[in-house]
């Protein structure tokens, strides 16, 4: 149950001492102005006797699956679905639960889509089943396994009751592998219309949130029976165990801290292996210096840098159990590392340089990390791209815009990681405004969408000036030891992945944040 301790928004929950954000404050201002608002009235089913309906409504869909390979049967689905009249503009976390009902069966991925069709909802509950079907579902015994399950969780403000289609979905209330995702697809402004009366259809004064947290809400992820994941090259990661750690590998001549020391293939290769003996579980390999003034790079002389490098370390026995990412924001960079073993892109544009990159990422179905900045290196450091009313507010909701452009050109909310910036279009104090105060961007972003203020984020401290200014050290390579204590305050303050120089003195302040934030109660989004 919600306990008097609990928060849950904002990705995170606080057993011992209430938040900032605390829910019971959510939804008693939820229940007051709730009772100004008119009930939404349920549509008679004549009106969708006849098929498609003359304006797009808005819809939520749930996805399970526990047979076969899960994350490409949902991918398959989420293409079928665009191909049969649903566009798709949301996605919830992606959600590995314990089977209900029928225990004795593999495990599930649960998560939810939020879209708009012109079908009615009898032509959208036949498409569904049509997808079922092609994909491979057969009869079998109720709740029992299936290669997918597509359900309509709600359309438009209607309430259907018939023999075949009952919606809201009568089993929402005590499910929480549909309710984590239905929630993920709301946010917490009730300034959406189409919420507050999605709201009123739960039958619950405090509307889906107080059924989430009812049953357990963010209590219950991370236990066996459901945890949030992200689908990454053959496994499912559970980042919420502990932070991951993330070394930087440079290959370029102009890099701030280690430019041209591993521009030769041999040195490359000696750092990764270095990085991972010290505790890395991602190599991040950079082909382009993205420091403020820095010169661009075409397409082929990035990969022209890149390409050796990476094909060697794919060969080298220690990267066998590791994750390899490239950091780059062009599309055809992107290509070619997939192709060459990549298993996530790390863009410091968010799709802003190449906005090519969001469509060939969506169809390259890896992890995608998304970077709050302004301009490009060479203007993100102007006075313009300097100045914030509300820095936290600006930051999330300039973050969530990126997460929705990328949402929209098909890259699901599961793959995507969020990267504050630092160092990019933030003076010295913002970044430890921004180190100390993730919570706050994640209640932000959770302002539009939940799932967003759940996505994992990533932090990028290491070595950088404001760190230089801080203990002065002009040197860089001087900068490990702070940046330790960075990692230590980020991760507690809710980063899941640090991106450092020094992995074994990030792996070590990433074991202290994880201690701390344990310790205090809290539970990484």
């Amino acid at each position: 149950m919600f306990s008097a301790g609990t928060s849950y928004y904002g990705g995170l929950v606080q057993s011992h001492a209430p938040s900032a954000f605390d829910l019971r404050h959510y939804l008693s201002s939820y229940n007051k102005t709730s009772k100004c608002v008119i009930p939404c009235k349920a549509r008679s089913l004549s009106q969708f006797s006849c098929g498609g309906s003359s304006a797009d409504q808005e819809i939520v869909i749930a996805m399970g699956s526990n047979v076969g390979d899960r994350v490409s049967t949902f991918d398959r689905a989420l293409q079928m679905m665009k191909s049969s009249g649903v566009n798709i503009t949301r996605h919830a976390c992606l959600y590995e639960t314990a089977p209900a009902y029928v225990t004795d069966q593999p495990r599930f991925l649960n998560s939810a889509i939020r879209g708009t069709t012109r079908l009615g909802p009898y032509e959208l509950l036949k498409k569904l089943k049509e997808i079922e079907k092609d994909i491979g579902r057969t009869g079998g015994i109720r709740y029992g396994p299936r290669p997918i399950d597509l359900d309509i969780l709600l359309y438009g403000n209607s309430q259907i009751h018939s023999e075949t289609l009952i919606v809201p979905h009568e089993r929402i209330h005590e499910r929480p592998f549909v309710l984590a995702p239905l929630v993920d697809l709301l946010g917490t402004s009730r300034d959406d219309g189409i919420e507050t009366s999605w709201q009123s259809l739960s039958k619950c004064s405090g509307g889906f949130f107080e059924l989430w947290n009812k049953l357990g809400g963010e209590s219950l992820i991370g236990t066996e029976g459901i945890k949030r994941v992200l689908p990454v090259g053959n496994r499912l990661l559970d980042w919420c165990e502990r932070a991951l750690i993330m070394g930087i590998l440079n290959v370029t001549p102009d890099s701030f801290s280690d430019g041209g020391k591993f521009q030769q293939v041999e040195a490359a290769i000696s750092q990764a292996k270095l990085l991972i003996s010290q505790g890395a579980d991602i190599i991040d390999i950079g082909a382009q210096s993205t420091k403020p003034f820095a010169k661009r790079l075409s397409p082929n002389e990035e990969l022209a840098r890149l390409i050796p490098v990476l094909d060697e370390v794919t060969k080298i026995p220690e990267i066998e159990g590791k994750l390899l990412s490239v950091d780059t924001f062009y599309a055809e960079v992107a290509t070619e590392a997939v192709k060459r073993g990549v298993h996530m892109i790390n863009d410091v544009s968010g799709g802003q340089l190449d906005p090519r990159i969001l469509k060939v990422v969506a169809e390259l179905g890896v992890p995608y990390v998304v970077m709050h900045t302004r301009g490009d290196p060479s203007t993100m450091q102007s006075e313009e791209n300097l100045q914030y009313v509300d820095l936290f507010s600006e930051i999330a909701s300039e973050l969530y815009t990126k997460v929705r452009e990328a949402e929209l050109s098909g890259i699901p909310l599961w793959r995507i990681i969020v990267d504050p910036g630092i160092g990019f279009s933030k003076k010295s104090g913002d970044n430890l405004e921004v180190i100390a105060g993730l919570r706050s961007i994640r209640r932000g972003m959770g302002k539009t969408s939940i799932g967003a203020s759940h996505a994992p984020i990533l932090l990028g401290t290491s070595r950088k000036s404001f760190l230089g200014d801080i203990c002065h050290h002009a040197n860089p390579a001087e900068r490990d030891h702070v940046t330790l204590g960075c990692v230590t305050v980020g991760v507690w303050c809710g980063a899941n992945i640090v991106r450092v120089h020094n992995a074994r003195y990030g792996a070590d302040g990433a074991k202290l944040g994880d201690a701390f934030r344990k310790s205090s109660g809290f539970v990484q989004a």
